[in-house]
């Protein structure tokens, strides 16, 4: 009895995963599109491309706050920088155990 219930069980909990898998069939023939359908599907493209030409360029973003910010940052020459990295740095805390 413990082995019917497990298995009632076990095809529970599979059938919702089996239930989304697509059904597969390997042996489909597609059939070919015909002249007219060939011919639909140039003349969208045709019109795609050419709706694409007449999209305007995108132009450069805008910023808004250009005038507020400086343009000149300012450099550190090499003496501030020597003075920065001869400092000893000092260590914090104790290190006695």
């Amino acid at each position: 009895m413990k082995v019917v219930r497990l298995a009632v069980v076990i095809a529970l909990l599979t059938s919702p995963a089996y239930a989304q898998m697509p059904a597969m069939n390997l042996l489909q023939e597609k059939p070919g599109k015909t002249q007219d359908e060939k011919d639909a599907e140039a003349a969208r493209d045709k019109a795609y491309q050419d709706t694409l030409k007449k999209i305007p360029d995108a132009k450069a973003p805008t910023d808004p706050w250009g005038n507020v910010r400086s343009t000149d940052t300012p450099k550190k020459t090499e003496k501030t920088a020597d003075k920065a990295s001869a400092k000893p740095k000092t260590k914090t805390g104790s290190t006695a155990n």
